[in-house]
């Protein structure tokens, strides 16, 4: 539908003319700079970056009714630039002009209600966000559309001829900056990832080798590509790509937003589960909800729930000592969270005890869990990852030990696609996992193919079927 069909009830805002005024801000002293850069952390003293709109108190003029009645108007809308990320305009990045955002498909993933075999196995009726539906088939998809977005908006405003776009991954990053940056001129964008070699699916390897990006492979973890994107956009004129980058953090709040409008904008007995991996998906959830809170868009937080892996859960531990330590990880299937450091943490503790210090809570599951979880949800009609797998398995051990609440709505994130990850599927179907990963294959979760003749009758007998009378 195009705007001049709408009723004249419609809202005024529904192509957005609202422009911010936004700025870096540290996370740590406070300062604040131009947004008319690429920046990713405080010149004065390397603390984290967050965007801040300093027209933010603007949106507060309009009740929380009317900004949900825009955003379920424009839902209808046949405009591109706002049919994904960009639907929530105001409340990603509203310094880019319509005509330089990049919609390639990504945002407004389905929520998908689980079977009454996969409830019974969890314990209770839950949701799957399923963000593996995004262009390059995982969540990282919303903060690259923001970035990118105002890559191209820098490059229009500024005339930039040349420049390079890199980032640190275990598969989906890089997957997602190199789709969305091959989207711009060639002539004008290079783009490069940094993978850890050997510690990435072939799958996901196959998609920035086929969206034309030159990539690296180093010996380590993501933790050391994460070292070396760092100091290369500390002292080169790179642009970084990660979550450190605070603007790709604006994108991935759209999760937030899908989510509030999905379940009506009620969220009073919200749970929404979560992967913590680098911690940035984490840290955009809690600021999309908080920034809706605020504008009255929603009337009451959600409970956040963060899910590690036993091989990899320092945020676990901060929560349960008081304390945070960075940890050497272990092999996990899980393999976009297998992250001991995760650099978005100064912003998920600012968060917690500021704003969801009795609205976040984090906890830990086996290797065996997650693999079991991703295959169960599986079995049950999804198409979830092995860090859907994990907040699954979540899920059932925050029941487990009684921290939901009985009335609550649960929705749980599935950051990636299934296929993805099938080489840890078929892994646990062949019983090749090495020792380190710590998961013993059961029977009944084992499933592969079988050889027959090429004949209808011994199908059939293989099969027991019964012949029609």
């Amino acid at each position: 539908m195009v705007p001049a069909n709408f009723h004249p009830d419609a809202p005024e805002d529904l192509i957005p003319e609202y422009r911010a005024e936004m700025v870096y801000e540290c996370i740590g002293c406070g300062k604040s700079f131009d947004i008319n850069q690429f920046l990713y952390t405080c010149p004065h003293c390397k603390s984290l970056l967050r965007i801040k709109n300093k027209s933010f108190s603007r949106l507060k003029e309009k009740p929380g009714e009317y900004w949900q009645e825009v955003f379920d108007f424009r839902k209808m809308l046949n405009t591109p630039s706002l049919k994904g990320i960009f639907r929530f305009y105001e409340f990603i990045f509203p310094i880019i002009p319509l005509d330089d955002i990049i919609y390639l498909g990504e945002g407004d993933t389905p929520i998908v209600k689980s079977n009454p075999e996969l409830s019974d196995f969890i314990g209770r009726e839950f949701y799957v966000k399923n963000d593996g539906l995004n262009p390059s088939v995982s969540f990282k998809d919303r903060g690259m559309a923001s970035a990118v977005s105002f890559i191209n908006y820098m490059i229009k405003k500024f005339n930039i001829r040349e420049l390079l776009g890199i980032c640190a991954s275990t598969g989906d990053t890089s997957a997602a900056a190199a789709l969305y940056l091959s989207y711009l001129d060639k002539k004008i964008v290079r783009s490069v990832v940094l993978l850890p070699e050997g510690k990435v699916t072939p799958a996901q390897l196959s998609q920035p080798l086929g969206s034309g990006a030159t990539v690296i492979e180093i010996p380590g973890v993501f933790d050391d590509c994460m070292k070396i994107v760092e100091d290369l956009a500390e002292n080169y004129q790179v642009c970084l790509l990660n979550s450190k980058n605070p603007i790709r953090i604006q994108g991935q709040k759209s999760f937030s937003f899908e989510i509030a409008q999905q379940m009506d904008y009620k969220t009073h007995n919200l749970v929404v589960v979560v992967p913590i991996g680098n911690a940035g998906n984490v840290t955009a959830i809690m600021e999309g909800f908080l920034e809706f809170f605020q504008t009255g868009v929603i009337k009451s937080l959600p409970l956040v729930i963060g899910v590690q892996s036993t091989h990899a859960n320092p945020v676990v531990q901060w929560k349960e000592r008081g304390f945070y330590t960075p940890m050497s990880v272990k092999p996990s299937v899980a393999q976009a969270a297998m992250i001991g450091n995760p650099v978005s943490f100064p912003k998920v503790s600012h968060l917690v005890e500021n704003y969801f210090k009795e609205n976040f809570l984090a906890i830990s599951v086996t290797e065996q869990e997650i693999i079991e979880g991703m295959l169960q949800a599986n079995r049950h009609g999804h198409v979830v990852c092995t860090q859907g797998g994990e907040t699954v398995v979540g899920l059932k051990a925050a029941l487990t030990k009684k921290l939901i609440p009985e009335n609550a709505k649960v929705v749980v994130d599935s950051t990636s696609h299934q296929l993805k990850f099938m080489n840890f599927q078929q892994m646990y179907f062949e019983d090749s996992y090495p020792p380190e990963f710590e998961i013993h294959p059961r029977k009944e979760l084992q499933n592969n193919p079988f050889q027959l003749k090429a004949s209808a009758s011994e199908i059939a007998s293989f099969l027991k079927l019964k012949k029609k009378a």
